[in-house]
């Protein structure tokens, strides 16, 4: 097996000049990000005060998630198959004319629930186009040495949005309604679209693929499907060729199931000992750690050897996350969560610096898909497993008269969420024991050794 990159078209290295096409296009997808936080505040509260049901507020987190599971494939073959920046304009028109419809039907009284479903599957279609796209972008048009800062300022705009976007809309619902939080988000499509017009993104080199690969140089217009089809599995090919590469991916599946686990328990642990407002603080501070976490990485860069931001600050998660759920206490609590999340942008700035670094910018956008597809599979079936386990095993272990009530209830505390607190504890020791397991994994270990930089 061998891959040769045939043309090189990209930004040169050390000029500026993709820097700031990097500025432009990242800072209108901000706002855009901003705006679809907006849209889904608002329509989450639409959902579930015109449904009144917990069950079906969930389905609306569902209808974002499957599309972008189904269609990871074929939107990575595209996206380095289409023009980058292309693919991005007709992702973010396509998301901003469904949120418009919504918005229509809204304001003309017409709106039903099944038609949110049916705007938030629209929407992570178009954005299973855009991830994929804008990450491989970012690989061609950043040079190697800014990538850990470039990613980090990716991970500043997810914070930002975290952070103002529930705030924004808790503010605007009550003053111009949903129907005016979603015309604003709307507004910020076309301005990501307008930022998109007034750049350039290099085409990717083509890729040629020999042995067990196939090649790979023609556009997706001159493609029939069987080689679309064919293309559109390259990634995982390529994935699956180097072992240090599938031990990465295996372990950011695991990552995403844990933290999916994490996601589904935490707000009924923290509601067993606070109120809604501790809650909802708590909430921001995590917020406050994933900008800090941000911050430091888009200043920072991360750890000259990638897979070393990946290893220990998942291993700092999991001493996070005993710290939360060892006792029922605001600030201890408030420390893990801010921790946690802080973390969490040194390992997702220094992962896909890893990627974009490693693999050829022509093969991204396929690689990308697999990894969105491999990650965004493990947290359906963590949503799925984590009621059963609350509900069935760990909470009552730790009920006031379970039978760890006597012994780990005295560290713990005992009651309701405490069985909840003894899941997060041991979701961070199985974090601190996967961190372990990777680095002494000699392919996962070495894998900025397994191939050579890609710029």
């Amino acid at each position: 097996m061998s891959v040769h990159v045939t043309s090189q078209t990209r930004s040169p290295a050390g000029s500026s000049v993709g820097l700031r096409t990097f500025a432009v296009i990242w800072f209108g997808q901000v706002i855009s990000l901003l705006g679809s936080g907006l849209t889904s505040f608002a329509l989450g509260l639409w959902v579930y005060q015109a449904s009144g049901s917990v069950t079906q507020f969930a389905l609306t987190a569902l209808s974002a998630t499957l599309p972008h599971l189904l269609l990871s494939p074929l939107a990575g073959s595209l996206a380095d198959h289409w023009d980058r920046r292309r693919t991005m304009i007709l992702s973010d028109l396509g998301a901003g004319l469904s949120t418009l419809a919504v918005a229509a039907l809204l304001l003309g009284g017409r709106l039903q629930v099944w038609q949110v479903y049916l705007s938030a599957g629209v929407s992570a279609a178009f954005g299973a186009f855009q991830f994929p796209a804008y990450s491989a972008a970012i690989g061609t048009l950043v040079p190697r040495r800014h990538l850990g800062r470039a990613n980090g300022l990716v991970q500043l705009g997810q914070a930002a949005s975290e952070i103002l976007a529930p705030l924004l809309a808790g503010a605007l619902v009550g003053t111009i309604q949903v129907g005016g939080v979603i015309m604003i988000d709307c507004a910020t499509f076309i301005f990501a679209v307008l930022t998109l017009l007034v750049v350039r993104i290099p085409q990717p080199p083509a890729v040629e693929m020999t042995d067990d690969y196939t090649q790979d140089a023609r556009g997706a217009h001159d493609a029939p499907p069987a080689a679309l089809a064919g293309a559109a599995s390259a990634g995982w090919r390529f994935i699956l060729a180097h072992p240090g590469l599938l031990g990465l991916l295996g372990f950011l599946a695991i990552f995403k199931f844990l933290w999916g686990l994490v996601a589904a328990t935490i707000t009924p642990m923290i509601l067993g000992f606070a109120d809604p407002a501790e809650l909802g603080a708590l909430l921001s501070i995590a917020g406050v750690g994933l900008l800090s976490g941000s911050l430091l990485m888009s200043a920072w860069g991360g750890p000259s050897r990638r897979i070393l931001g990946v290893l220990l600050f998942e291993g700092l998660t999991g001493l996070c996350f005993v710290l939360v759920g060892l006792r029922p206490i605001f600030w201890t609590v408030a420390l893990g969560v801010f921790g946690a999340h802080a973390c969490i942008a040194v390992i997702s700035g220094s992962s896909q610096t890893l990627w974009q670094s490693k693999v050829p910018v022509g093969l991204q956008g396929r690689v990308f898909a697999a990894i969105q597809m491999a990650s965004g599979a493990s947290s359906p079936l963590a949503y799925i497993l984590a009621g059963p386990l609350a509900e069935r095993v760990f909470e009552p272990l730790m009920a006031v008269d379970g039978p760890l009530t006597g012994s780990l209830g005295l560290v713990l505390g005992g009651g309701p969420g405490r069985g909840l607190a003894l899941l997060l504890v041991c979701i961070g020791l199985l974090k601190l024991a996967v961190s372990v397991a990777g680095g002494l994994y000699p392919p996962l270990r070495r894998v900025e050794d397994e191939l050579p930089d890609n710029q």
